[in-house]
């Protein structure tokens, strides 16, 4: 089934029935993304590792600029796409400009890290495997096997998509309510653990929020590819290549400003990644300022080159037929290749970052142990007035105060919601509590 831009481009807000007018003056996909900033899930992001955790300078890029720059590289090439798709397909796009396909891009982009937990990627593989073979094992035993993989495979896309429709609202039929379009194109992997590829175990919802994805995905129309897995919202690619022109970019910039790499290493592949040499860089004379200034170019190709590969390929990613990505496709592919192979070995795997991760590691495992090992005695006793001290004021510490009748399921995902959804520095300062030292 190929599917429609009239349905991809629903403006109907998930728990609602019918769809928002788009209006000229603030269209529904705008406000999507008023909502996302101004949540408290969203603020926590400039307290979030992006690539260096607690940064010793603080010019480089936190969760929260991060997802700010891969909302304005999203808004362009949204803008961009659809001035190409409302050519070809306008007819059928009624008050549908191509700033409202720059307005769900961006909105997707802005949220797109709001489910990662602390400590970045290893955060969330320090979940898993806590999970896997910690003490968290024995603990999803017992449940259904879609349950036992949410918390095996503990994603931060899935948990992004459970913030917003769930959590971050004090209704939780819809959460943020923003438009299908942007949940849409905000969910990477639209299936869930169930469907997930076990090589990878990425996935886009949990068990929990299925009837959710099921709206969705009915509304927007997504092809269905196979059992519990479908194609991506097309503006999904536009997501994806907005984060890895910003990766991939910034990364370089970052490592410069922290003295991990020098000028002209930054220089020579910032240079790489020009179609041509901007005639005004030979007028900078400060070196941050170069930098800068090829960073800015950089993207302005990159943007131009994502467009090019998504028009390309319009009607097989209609289809649910394209695979790969949309930089992955670009001129620029080997360069890129290139330049992520060099910033993980001088950037990425170092003695301070390594150090960090032993830290980060040792603070999860612990409050995972602590609130969990609290619920666990609560639902065996059955009252919290049974429970010792220490685990009563664990459960104090809670959001809300759990409900003894909660089954597992319900009461372990309250525990990744609170630990996934602490800045680095809460949970710092959480771990120095519980044992003592603070």
């Amino acid at each position: 089934m190929t599917m429609q831009w009239s349905r991809l481009l629903s403006a109907q807000r998930l728990g609602h029935r019918g769809a928002e007018p788009v209006t000229p003056s603030r269209n529904p996909f705008q406000k999507d993304w008023d909502r996302v900033v101004f949540c408290s899930a969203f603020r926590r992001l400039q307290d979030k590792t992006q690539v260096h955790s607690l940064p010793e300078s603080d010019y480089v890029r936190n969760r929260l600029t991060h997802s700010l720059e891969v909302s304005s590289v999203g808004r362009s090439l949204g803008a961009q796409v659809g001035e190409t798709v409302l050519q070809r397909h306008g007819n059928g796009l009624k008050d549908i400009t191509a700033a409202e396909f720059g307005h769900i891009v961006a909105a997707a982009c802005i949220g797109h890290d709001i489910g990662n937990p602390p400590f970045g990627h290893f955060g969330e593989a320090t979940i898993q495997h806590w999970f896997r073979s910690g003490p968290g094992a024995e603990l999803i035993a017992p449940l259904p096997e879609q349950q036992r993989r949410d918390f095996l495979h503990f994603e931060g896309n899935a948990q992004g998509f459970r913030v917003m429709t769930r959590l971050q609202n004090w209704r939780d039929a819809g959460g943020l309510r923003l438009t299908c379009a942007t949940l849409a194109t905000f969910m990477k992997y639209p299936f869930g653990s169930l469907a997930a590829d076990p090589a990878k175990g990425k996935f886009g919802h949990f068990a929990a929020e299925t009837l959710l994805f099921e709206e969705m995905v009915e509304t927007v129309g997504l092809s269905r590819l196979g059992e519990d897995r479908y194609a991506r919202h097309p503006l999904t690619y536009l997501v994806e290549a907005a984060d890895d022109i910003c990766y991939s970019v910034i990364d370089i910039e970052d490592g410069f400003k922290l003295g991990r790499i020098t000028f002209a290493e930054a220089e020579e592949r910032l240079h790489s990644l020009l179609r041509r040499r901007p005639p005004r860089y030979k007028e900078i004379d400060d070196e941050t300022w170069k930098i800068a200034y090829l960073r800015a170019k950089v993207i302005g190709d990159l943007i131009d080159q994502a467009v090019d590969v998504f028009c390309a390929n319009e009607t097989a990613i209609l289809h649910g037929g394209f695979t790969g990505d949309l930089m992955g496709q670009s001129p620029m592919a080997p360069h890129l290749a290139e330049i992520a192979a060099f910033t993980r070995s001088r950037i990425f795997q170092t003695r301070e970052r390594f150090q960090t991760e032993v830290m980060g590691g040792e603070i999860l495992t612990s409050l995972l142990a602590a609130f969990c090992d609290a619920h666990l005695a609560l639902e065996k006793a059955g009252d919290i007035v049974v429970i010792s001290p220490r685990q009563h004021a664990l459960l104090r510490l809670m959001p809300r105060l759990p409900d003894p009748a909660a089954d597992r399921y319900d009461w372990l995902l309250s525990v990744t919601d609170f630990v996934s959804g602490m800045t680095d520095s809460y949970a710092l300062k959480q771990f120095q509590r519980l044992r003592g030292l603070q």
